[in-house]
């Protein structure tokens, strides 16, 4: 039997400029991420761990980073199996040449694509020596002929994925085809798991050990991975390493009311200090929720790590003249009541080209908060 933990996708040294000045804590979070990878390594008595590419996010990070995972690695009992990815290739100058490598004795920097010979175990690794490649990484395992527990490494795009030209394409069969147990793959960071033609699954993603984004499916996991002999269908377990909550939420008012919902759900929302949301409310904007729709934007900006407040697909109800009561007569009730007018996609036959309804509809709730503002 053996029984591993697959990890893959650091990215250790990311800039995460997409969330400003919380860049900071998201770099330093992915650190905390991989120590807690060890650490579910240490507490389930794992044999091994590989990872599978990607454990920088390129070749120029900081080398005392390189040294911090290095150590963070080294602190298992272990050995760790490391691959080169596509953002940090095995070329010339690489992370994988410093001396911290070699400084702990259980990290091994794979550098060629060549069977390694464990006790009950072989790996297969694919190391990847440049950015970008059509060839398939796996291409090269044969193990069909072994009696051992046979475990591939890879990095690269599963067959099916949508992207605009595969980068190192792996076929969907590839764990069946090369005659292995188990091919844990990098390069994508959910957790996704590729059954083969039997139901078996014997090829996954483990995803990222901490979420880079807004829109990962399943991330922040590391996956343990057992198998009882050779032969034997893989047991997976998804495990949570992640230290960020990156929260999405879509909602659509439709009612007078609707906004007092949608502000019960962010004043639900738990570890406000590790939460970064992107909300985004869309619908029909009544003249009642107006003060609602103020105090989660207030609360957004206020409670969490980092926040996302999107209203562009907000538009005030056409059909709800008590907003055209607050704003005060002359010039800006007729400003307000001709923005109304264009805030409607089918409102108006005579609509400037620059007066779209998503613009006409930000310059209306300006408009009111204006005017809302000022009668304080």
């Amino acid at each position: 039997m053996v029984k591993f933990i697959h990890t893959a996708d650091w990215q250790i040294g990311m800039k995460a400029a997409h969330v400003g000045e919380v860049g900071k804590r998201v770099r330093l979070e992915r650190l905390e991420s991989a120590r807690r990878v060890v650490e579910v390594a240490t507490s389930r008595q794992a044999d091994f761990i590989i990872v599978a590419g990607d454990t920088f996010e390129d070749n120029a990070v900081d080398r005392v980073l390189v040294q911090k995972v290095a150590d963070i690695l080294g602190s298992f009992a272990g050995p760790v199996y490391l691959i080169s990815g596509n953002h940090d290739p095995l070329v010339s100058g690489s992370v994988w040449e410093h001396a911290a490598w070699k400084w702990h004795s259980n990290l091994n920097v794979v550098t060629e694509a060549q069977p390694i010979e464990l006790d009950e175990t072989t790996l297969y690794p694919c190391p990847l020596f440049e950015k970008h490649s059509l060839s398939d990484p796996t291409a090269w395992i044969d193990a069909s002929g072994n009696s051992k527990i046979s475990i591939g490494i890879g990095h690269g795009t599963v067959s099916g994925i949508s992207q605009a030209e595969p980068d190192y394409p792996i076929p969907r069969d590839a764990a069946t085809r090369s005659g292995l147990d188990y091919l844990g793959i990098g390069h994508w960071h959910s957790f996704s798991t590729y059954p083969s033609a039997d139901g078996i699954v014997r090829m996954a993603y483990s995803g990222t050990h901490e979420t880079t984004k807004f829109g990962e499916r399943d991330s922040g996991n590391a996956l343990l991975v057992e198998i009882a002999q050779r032969g034997s269908p893989p047991v997976l377990e998804s495990i949570p390493t992640g230290g960020l909550q990156w929260t999405v939420i879509e909602e659509s008012l439709t009612d007078v009311g609707d906004a007092s919902r949608v502000r019960e759900q962010i004043e639900s929302l738990p570890d406000a200090n590790t939460t970064l949301v992107d909300l985004r409310i869309g619908g029909i904007l009544y003249h009642e929720d107006q003060a609602e729709l103020q105090r989660i934007e207030e609360l957004v900006r206020a409670r969490f790590l980092y926040s996302r407040f999107e209203t562009s697909n907000l538009a005030p109800s056409p059909s709800d003249e008590s907003w055209l009561d607050a704003v005060p007569g002359g010039v800006m009730q007729s400003a307000a009541k001709r923005l109304q007018e264009l805030s409607d996609p089918a409102g108006t036959s005579d609509r400037p080209a620059d007066a779209s309804p998503e613009t006409a509809t930000r310059a209306l709730l300006e408009l009111y908060r204006l005017v809302q503002e000022s009668n304080v």
